[in-house]
């Protein structure tokens, strides 16, 4: 029975991508990507000549019944514009659906943005809550936060450049000045590990470029006996 791939990809740096996914990649007849430019550009780099078909927030209810269906004949890889698929991308559906057809799907582990920015954070790493992309609506980000102002583990979240400053004044209001970093551009060339309280971040990114990943202080113990001091 033909499988469906779920293939990580670099989140940055093209050398960061397994050998078993290169194979796959090169195996397979057709790869369903989010970002069809950013995925031949890995394939390129890697003499990789696999079709390409796109498959993003836009096509992915047109797609879907076509790529459902071509699965019952032939293997298809699936790959995000980077990290692994499935995580805040279209690929959930196909992969759900896939499952829902008695389709094997089959990961392929790699680069992932969420556990790099966690690792490298300095931050508690044991248990972790990973929120995705903060809403893009103030009232509905507010919302979030108080949420979890009481969640005692570390809190994982995307950002974007134009969003970030007004992220971060939102956090620092609802959650405290807790410590936090900021990852941006993770295994690019201008990568940049910020490590801080909220409102150093704030200060610091006054000019925010490039992609956020934001790892933040749960309510632990430091972070009470922080504010008692306070």
């Amino acid at each position: 029975m033909p499988v469906l791939y779920v293939i990580a990809t670099p989140i940055g740096n093209l050398e960061d991508i397994s050998l078993r996914a290169l194979r796959l990649l090169r195996e397979v007849k057709l790869i369903a990507a989010e970002d069809t430019r950013t995925t031949r550009h890995l394939l390129n780099a890697h003499n990789i000549k696999t079709q390409l078909t796109s498959y993003h927030e836009h096509s992915k209810r047109a797609k879907l019944d076509y790529l459902l269906d071509y699965l019952e004949k032939e293997n298809l890889a699936l790959v995000s514009e980077a990290g692994m698929p499935g995580l805040s991308d279209p690929g959930y559906e196909l992969i759900v659906a896939a499952i829902e057809r008695g389709i094997s799907v089959v990961p392929i582990p790699g680069a992932s943005a969420v556990i790099t920015a966690l690792v490298v954070s300095g931050l508690p790493t044991d248990q972790f809550l990973y929120v995705g992309f903060l809403p893009r609506r103030k009232g509905q980000r507010q919302r979030l936060l108080s949420s979890i102002v009481d969640e005692p583990r570390t809190i994982v979240a995307f950002e974007t450049p134009h969003r970030l400053r007004k992220a971060l004044s939102d956090i620092e209001e609802i959650l405290g000045d807790r410590r936090l970093s900021v990852c941006r551009e993770l295994t690019k060339v201008h990568e940049e590990i910020f490590r801080g309280r909220v409102s150093q971040a704030r200060e610091h990114f006054s000019e925010p470029r490039g992609e956020f990943s934001l790892a933040i202080e749960g309510k632990t113990r430091a972070w009470l006996k922080f504010q008692e001091r306070s």
